[in-house]
């Protein structure tokens, strides 16, 4: 039996860049539990890619996952249910302009999951590890409030807020290509878990597909 997939958005065309998010994601969901019950994670780069990769290992009858970033506020129709296993991720992205994606058959709503409302938002959660990370100089106070939900910050305000706090540290502003999936593999699951519902249902699932908690 093949072992599950994640199909996850990001890494651009470079291969550099596409081991490096291999990297971050795998850093991250070891440190979130998954340690000797690995997931492969496949980066394709863009988010349409990633999305036409799953349908095809689906077709393909393996176990795969899809991770892509909302890229806009998710609409609390799709999260509405108490029970969280029954958040439609597939009605944000086939309502959503750009998207309007479909649901592949044999597939449920579990095999589908955001980043709300992009993976950068993740780094909002983990103040520590941005200040370890970017060291001297590093503007706390140019992020968001800490008392505000980082899954209502706009795509947009994140990077910027990003870029405000880093410009003047030791690395630098904030580099998508140079930074993020470090960033990524530094940053305490534990701390995103805790700061974004549609991030712990994606770990939640991941481990269930992994049999993690099972008796």
């Amino acid at each position: 039996m093949v072992g599950l997939k994640i199909y996850v958005e990001g890494g651009g065309d470079a291969h550099i860049l596409k081991r490096d998010c291999r990297r971050g994601f795998s850093e991250f969901l070891e440190k979130a539990g998954l340690k000797g019950c690995m997931p492969r994670v496949i980066a394709c780069g863009g988010r349409r890619k990633a999305y036409d990769d799953f349908c095809t290992a689906i077709g393909n009858n393996e176990s795969a996952m899809l991770l892509v970033d909302s890229e806009s506020p998710v609409d609390q129709n799709c999260c509405r249910e108490k029970e969280v296993s029954k958040w439609d991720p597939w009605q944000h992205l086939a309502d959503r302009q750009g998207d309007g994606w479909v649901k592949p058959d044999n597939t449920c709503i579990t095999d589908c999951h955001l980043m709300v409302q992009c993976m950068e938002t993740w780094f909002l959660a983990d103040r520590k590890a941005l200040k370890s990370f970017y060291g001297t100089n590093f503007s706390e106070k140019a992020l968001p409030a800490k008392e505000r939900s980082i899954e209502t910050i706009d795509k947009q305000q994140v990077y910027q807020t990003l870029e405000n706090a880093t410009k003047n540290s030791k690395k630098g502003s904030y580099d998508k290509g140079k930074h993020s999936f470090e960033l990524l593999a530094s940053i305490d699951p534990a701390c995103v878990i805790s700061a974004s519902p549609w991030a712990k249902h994606f770990i939640d699932e991941v481990k269930k597909k992994q049999g993690i908690g099972r008796v």
